[in-house]
């Protein structure tokens, strides 16, 4: 199996990097990886950064994947969605460090991470499936409903709007949007930062404020086996 996804252990944080051609697709290989860097850093008691490559953190799902079947598309969604309630659950914070464009299931990963850095640039984030004639599955609902605006909430899932980093963050899908030279240096000073805090206070109660929000991902993910997009 091919390395793509590595793991990088730093003083304070794991970073975990997807690197995985030029869109960054999120296939059933990636998704994999990933888990696998996560068991890494939940062993370690880190804090992970996940970041995609220069300019791109991620497209969204490998589209040879989801154009193959209904079936296999929705074997590739449910992965996505049960890794997106793992982030949402995990023991130690996440911060996303989206280093680029974020589209689809990259905007889904920005969705479920403790703390969401851009970085400024010409770069599109944002939900597409509507206007790539898919049907917004039940846990990309769920997953935009909890964390987006009400403004820009049907502007996101129902008309496909794709946004810049600065309106990404009115949105919701970001926290901070950075300066190229600053970002880097920005997501280690947020990393520590968030390495400094009581980590079972921390998880204890991320459990307890986002227990609705599970609550209905999981049953979101039970209505999408039985879907099609």
């Amino acid at each position: 199996m091919s390395k793509l996804v590595s793991y990088q252990n730093q003083e304070a944080y794991a970073l975990i990097t997807i690197d995985n051609g030029k869109a960054n697709a999120l296939s059933h290989e990636v998704i994999d990886q990933i888990n696998l860097c996560l068991d890494k850093a939940e062993k370690n008691q880190k804090v992970v950064v996940l970041a995609g490559k220069a300019g791109m953190f991620s497209a969204g799902y490998d589209l040879s994947v989801m154009k193959h079947s209904n079936e296999s598309a929705l074997e590739l969604v449910e992965k996505g969605s049960t890794l997106s309630k793992r982030l949402l659950t995990f023991p130690t914070p996440v911060i996303a460090a989206c280093s680029g464009h974020a589209v689809a299931k990259g905007a889904f990963l920005l969705l479920s991470a403790d703390y969401r850095i851009g970085l400024d640039g010409e770069f599109k984030i944002g939900l597409n499936e509507v206007a790539i004639g898919m049907t917004m599955h039940q846990v990309g609902i769920e997953l935009a409903r909890n964390r987006l605006t009400p403004r820009y909430f049907n502007r996101s899932v129902i008309n496909a709007e794709i946004f810049s980093p600065g309106q990404a963050l009115e949105a919701g899908f970001l926290d901070l949007v950075v300066k190229p030279k600053k970002f880097e240096k920005t997501v280690n000073k947020v990393a520590y930062a968030m390495a400094s805090l009581d980590i079972k206070s921390h998880r204890a109660t991320k459990l307890k404020a986002r227990a609705e929000h599970i609550a209905n991902l999981e049953k979101a993910i039970e209505l999408d086996r039985t879907s099609s997009l």
